[in-house]
């Protein structure tokens, strides 16, 4: 805490020498903008929860504006102090140490607004899945995948409808969610039910905790959850869904921040559980919100998990296969495979912070089954992103 504080003092002190005397009033807008965006990270550090139900406003005027500020503060202060060295050979130190800070501030708010418009450009995906020994009766069997949702009072309600419309439209089999559904508070469950509680499939809908529901207070989201949301929440357990006489077993995990929170035993990852009723010999679907699950489930039989939780890093280049994400995890991205079980992540469906993402486009996923053929064995058809309507 110490160090983050000096951090912060030594950054707003540099960006009120440079606007020292700017124009009237230069100062105590300095000095204001820093107590706005200083005081809640202090307040909210205190007990790492706000002491009230934070609403829309609050999420955009307050914790919006402290999240953009805290990404673009290091920039401008270290473009300053870059400034004021280059300019000081030549007395112009002042002057330099202005220019390349605005220059950084205005890059940083054209970036933030290329963001903004990608966290709103829905997409959808056809992934295709070849799985051995899929029953003959599951080819073709259409599962839409949204994740990462984060849906909260913030969130915008026409972006929730054209998600709902075009999920409907594309009338899956089954539809999975995997995790992170809400994004603060066990009171944005009613959020989420009041956008997706319509949704429905015939082989029915199926929920995972992810982190933030974790951190939100499991118990309370779970209970919301099954009291506003039709569907099936599943935790470290499995539900076999039936076409004509074959079956195929859906299992869904817990969440590793359920360890962090001192709720494993209520919704931590248990592989093992999870598979325990799989009867031999049907081929399992699994929803893992954390990817770095997946090597446990292939080698407890997991023919294809689908995840979440990296968002792509909201900042990638997919024909590149690199993601701000890939930098912090094994699995990061797109589609991967142990042996013959497969893995698909994506990118997610809302965002989280704030509204932004280049590269990595909020996507709806369509994941068709084929069973494989003699000439091509386990793997992962990724198409193209195609803008949903």
């Amino acid at each position: 805490m110490i160090y983050f504080s000096l951090y912060l003092l030594l950054c707003w002190s540099v960006i009120t020498a440079v606007t020292w005397n700017l124009f009237p009033g230069a100062t105590a807008l300095i000095g204001a903008a820093a107590v706005y965006s200083v005081a809640p990270i202090f307040l909210f550090i205190r007990r790492l929860q706000w002491d009230f139900y934070p609403g829309a406003l609050f999420r955009v005027l307050v914790i919006r504006v402290v999240l953009y500020t805290q990404l673009t503060l290091p920039f401008v202060t270290l473009a300053a102090l870059s400034g004021a060295l280059i300019g000081w050979p030549f007395g112009a130190a002042l002057l330099a140490a202005r220019a390349i800070a605005l220059v950084m501030l205005l890059g940083a708010l054209l970036l933030f607004a290329i963001g903004y418009v990608g966290s709103r450009s829905l997409v959808t995906r056809d992934v295709e899945a070849r799985i051995p020994d899929l029953p003959l009766e599951f080819d073709g069997f259409r599962i839409v995948q949204l994740s990462d949702l984060h849906v909260g009072p913030q969130s915008s309600r026409a972006f929730l409808s054209r998600v709902v419309h075009n999920v409907t439209a594309l009338r899956a089999d089954l539809i999975a969610v995997t995790g992170d559904l809400i994004d603060d508070r066990p009171e944005d469950v009613e959020v989420y039910a009041a956008a997706f509680a319509q949704l429905t499939a015939p082989h029915g809908v199926f929920m995972i905790a992810g982190n933030h529901d974790v951190y939100a207070g499991w118990s309370d989201v779970l209970s919301a959850l099954r009291r506003l949301v039709p569907g099936h929440v599943l935790v470290n357990e499995s539900h076999l869904v039936q076409r004509g006489t074959a079956r195929l077993a859906i299992v869904g995990t817990g969440d590793p921040a359920g360890m962090q929170r001192g709720v494993g035993t209520q919704v931590g990852p248990d592989i093992p559980r999870a598979m325990e009723k799989v009867p031999r010999g049907i081929v399992s679907i699994a929803l893992a919100h954390n990817p770095a699950l997946f090597p446990a489930l292939a080698e407890h039989g997991a023919a294809l998990t689908l995840s979440g939780h990296t968002h792509w890093g909201q900042f990638a280049r997919p024909r590149r296969n690199w993601s701000l994400a890939s930098r912090f995890q094994q699995y990061a991205m797109g589609a991967h495979q142990l042996r013959s079980s497969l893995l698909y992540i994506g990118p997610g469906t809302g965002y989280w912070g704030i509204p932004f993402r280049i590269g990595a486009p909020p996507e709806i996923t369509i994941v068709t089954l084929r069973p494989t053929t003699p000439d091509a064995g386990a793997g992962i058809v990724m198409d193209e992103a195609k803008r949903a309507l």
